[in-house]
């Protein structure tokens, strides 16, 4: 027991012996032990396993250091003799011959009692002991961390091949390890009394033969006043565990904290932490973790982050708040020790190279994972797939292309049976989730359509996308506030008057808004591409735009489905996209309202369950931590805007607007009375941020959209970074007689379409088609753009057992936020490609199309 200061830690790591040769697992612990101080290292069930013990450490340096020291004296020792460890929760490559049974009476005992649970026990994991005050203080402090478990498992979890194979799971040791009687969640005990008696009767059934074969995932010490956390993986990297020692250290300081506080431990169901363990198992940091409170699915770093945040308090007093909170971030930055794996294993599709990467890892280097600099054969599953445009994962001549190398050797692996089978499980994770989609007010709502193919964006092509992208949006923003204030570049002709006042977006209330306010807090922008080193700008969406939330939850969805699935060097992680969102939404409010109560209450604005895409604002709201509200929610007085209801009354500052201009102005508010125009009035008078802008409309039609290279030279005064389709305005004489002589070969687009409705595309219109556009053309030719042809790239997409190329695009989002005089822009990685279906080129989801991940490679 420790003395005044911090409680003392200490950690008992487990490591696999390895042949250096074969790398396979090797039962040689006894030449390593024979080699070493015996006060430090211990010989475990297996003889391919062995153990080391720090001594009680004060600080989370001091233990950093002890870790090190560990494994580096291991190292030392195993090297010359051929062997190497491993800190992983299982070792890919294991020969289960059950003969490599450590001596003695007790391990002899439990191999003729357990049998097989013996013959598979090549598991190893990490265990922390923390003082306490007494044993009575122990148990109580056990109940009271037992819900954060599965967080700490979850951030373990380095375990994802088991005999040779993927598991499927990111901590298979855990589901090795749930099978012994008496290890899974602390039972419900209250005093040491009472848990030594549970032991006894334990013993006494003869289900164990004595109380070190306890192995709940924590447990009181049977002799010290310690908790014990036995939940975790070992894990590869020396920073995992100095970070899950801090975090369980901090767990049991509130603990003690709050008993002698007299507070009493939070409830949860016994079976629901089971399923949580379970599911943090299954996913590690790359799939969604079980919130008990609730209970809710989470992405990994909303729940790490949150217990960070509330351990905060005695993370600072324990001197550790600052290097827990970087650990943290850098753990969910780097992904899982599963991950980690996964992505060796995928860069050749050897499992040697896993091992090897474990072994580097263990001795604290930095692994290096290159994309294969040579062209892998194309597999089998890619037989019969012929593209006919550009294709982004597949040459033409049949090979993948590098950089998806690793990608397809995985997907080869499962084969079309197994990827039937994951489509089948994304579709029920989708039902349980409800990730739904409307194509029509009149159409019931049906499942987002997800791909399984993650589409890749290199790092290289995302830097080009981001300067255009930015570049975009700034010329954008200028033309809006100008376009609604002096109108200089229509007073200088270089966008003809017409082409503003006769705009289907243009609308007089976008006038009201202060001069500086912030238009376009949240852009969608539509490219695609051509060829390899071409992407096209395709359109700009500056009023609601829609698939920010889906990019998210495609995230989510897929990998959860196929974990194994990992890119070599990671991706950009999603999950921080909805609070950057947020913070862009806040910062529209005026300085005369920052200052006010509620400065930093933002909602959500949407048309209720009736909007298509209300899963997304479901979604969105609730990643941000703001409220989902619809007009009638609203109450708009001289003082401000006011979400009512359920007794309550809330001052919000900014409104997140995902319904349509005119249904927002036709709405009616929570005293029943016309809430739209009160609304307007608000955000005309600072009282309120209305974001989108109303009017963002006259900047996004197919006409104006021509036109935006001349606005990226008024306003900024730059070369134009990213190309559009060449545009041919139907309002200029000459072009319209271009564009009626060459309606066979132009795509035309209603100016005010959107969702892909009212495009034709000439080259695949027939006659009568053609001649009925030509009429429509001349009758109004203010309401049509006419745009080159472009073959958009395709990409590999799972359909009807088969890999099939379908055409693409890619939406992204672009976020502005206002700080002062300046405006800051930042792309969103949490980028949507959408899928059009078989034999179309049109993408949108009103039309049949669907989606799939897109990962932005770091």
């Amino acid at each position: 027991m420790s003395g005044p200061g911090p409680p003392l830690i200490g950690v008992e790591e487990e490591f696999h012996v390895v042949d250096l040769e074969t790398r396979h697992s090797a039962p040689e612990v006894d030449a390593l032990l024979g080699r070493l101080d015996g006060a430090e290292f211990a010989p475990e069930l297996q003889r391919s396993l062995v153990e080391t013990n720090t001594p009680p450490c004060t600080t989370l340096d001091e233990l950093r250091g002890h870790l090190r020291r560990l494994r580096a004296a291991l190292h030392d020792v195993g090297e010359p003799l051929g062997l190497g460890v491993v800190a992983a929760g299982t070792v890919p490559l294991v020969d289960l011959s059950g003969d490599d049974i450590s001596a003695g009476a007790r391990y002899e005992r439990m191999q003729h009692e357990y049998q097989l649970l013996v013959r598979e026990q090549h598991i190893c994991g990490a265990q922390v002991h923390v003082d306490v005050p007494d044993r009575d203080i122990a148990v109580d402090v056990v109940r009271r961390c037992a819900p954060y478990l599965p967080t700490l498992l979850a951030l373990s979890a380095s375990s994802p091949y088991w005999r040779g194979r993927d598991s499927g799971y990111a901590s298979y040791r855990s589901m090795i390890w749930q099978r012994w009687p008496t290890a899974g969640p602390p039972g419900s005990v209250r005093s040491a009394a009472d848990y030594d008696e549970m032991v006894a009767e334990l013993i006494a059934s003869g289900t164990i033969s004595d109380p070190g074969m306890v192995y709940f995932d924590i447990r009181p010490s049977a002799h010290l006043p310690t908790v014990e956390l036995r939940v975790c993986d070992a894990c590869p990297e020396v920073d995992d565990v100095v970070l899950i020692a801090g975090l369980f250290r901090a767990l049991a300081t509130r603990a003690c904290e709050e008993i002698a506080a007299g507070r009493p431990p939070p409830r949860h169901r016994h079976e629901l932490l089971r399923a949580a363990s379970w599911r943090a198992a299954r996913s590690g940091l790359e799939g969604d973790l079980v919130d008990l409170v609730g209970p809710v699915l989470v992405a990994p770093p909303l729940l790490v982050g949150k217990l960070v945040d509330h351990l905060r308090p005695q993370l600072e007093a324990l001197g550790d708040w600052e290097q827990v909170l970087a650990l943290s971030q850098a753990t969910l930055a780097r992904g899982s020790g599963a991950a980690l794996q996964r992505r060796a294993f995928g860069r050749r599709g050897e499992l040697a190279d896993v091992v090897d990467a474990l072994l580097a890892y263990t001795r604290g280097e930095l692994v290096r994972q290159d994309l294969p600099t040579t062209v892998p054969i194309a597999p089998d599953l890619l037989s019969g797939y012929h593209p006919t445009a550009f294709d982004e994962a597949v040459g033409a001549t049949g090979t993948v292309l590098p950089h998806y190398g690793w990608m397809f050797r995985t997907l080869d692996r499962l084969g079309p049976r197994g990827m039937v089978a994951a489509e089948s499980a994304l579709r029920t994770e989708q039902r349980a989730r409800g990730v739904t989609f409307r194509a029509a007010d009149d159409e019931p709502n049906r499942l987002f359509p997800l791909d399984l193919v993650p589409r890749i964006v290199t790092a290289e092509d995302w830097v080009t996308l981001e300067a255009g992208l930015t570049q975009r949006v700034r010329a954008l923003e200028a033309f809006l506030r100008d376009v609604y204030g002096k109108q200089r570049i229509v007073g200088d002709r270089v966008i003809p008057a017409n082409v503003v006042e006769d705009s289907p977006g243009w609308s007089r209330l976008g006038r009201l808004l202060p001069a500086d306010a912030l238009r376009v807090a949240v852009g969608g922008i539509d490219l695609v591409r051509d060829c390899a080193d071409r992407w096209l700008v395709l359109e700009d969406n500056l009023r609601v735009p829609s698939g920010i939330g889906y990019s998210i939850m495609s995230r989510r969805l897929v990998r959860s489905v196929m974990p194994d699935l990992e890119p070599p060097a990671g991706v950009v992680p999603l999950e921080g996209v909805p609070a950057r969102m947020r913070a862009a939404l806040l910062s529209g409010v005026s300085d005369e309202m920052a200052d006010a109560a509620g400065a930093d209450e933002a909602a959500l604005l949407s048309a209720g369950p009736r909007d298509a895409a209300f899963f997304e604002h479901r979604l969105l709201a609730d990643r941000m931590g703001v409220p989902l509200v619809t007009p009638r929610d609203l109450q708009v007085t001289e003082d401000g805007v006011y979400l009512v209801g359920d007794g309550a009354r809330r001052r919000l500052s900014a409104l997140y607007r995902r319904l349509d201009e005119q249904a927002l102005l036709e709405a009616t508010g929570a005293d029943l009375r016309p809430v739209g125009r009160a609304l307007v009035n608000a955000a005309a008078q600072g009282r309120v941020a209305l974001l989108n802008a109303l009017g963002n409309g006259v900047a996004d039609d197919k006409l104006v959209y021509a036109y935006v290279p001349e606005m990226i030279a008024y306003y900024l005064n730059e070369p134009v970074l990213l190309s559009g389709v060449p545009t041919h305005p139907c309002t200029d004489p000459d072009r319209l007689t271009e564009v009626l002589d060459r309606l066979d070969e132009l795509v035309l687009k209603p100016v005010d379409g959107y969702g892909g409705r009212g495009i034709v595309i000439g080259p695949h219109a027939g006659r009568r088609e053609l001649a009925e556009l030509a009429d429509a053309v001349r009758a109004e030719p203010a309401g049509w753009v006419a745009q080159d042809m472009v073959k958009l790239s395709t990409h590999p997409t799972f359909a009807d057992g088969k890999l099939e190329p379908r055409t693409v695009d890619l939406r992204a989002f672009v976020l502005q936020s206002r700080h002062g005089d300046t405006t800051h822009v930042e792309v969103a990685p949490a980028a949507l490609s959408r899928v059009a279906p078989a034999g179309s080129m049109v993408v949108n989801s009103s039309r049949g199309g669907g989606a799939k991940d897109t990962w932005i490679l770091r």
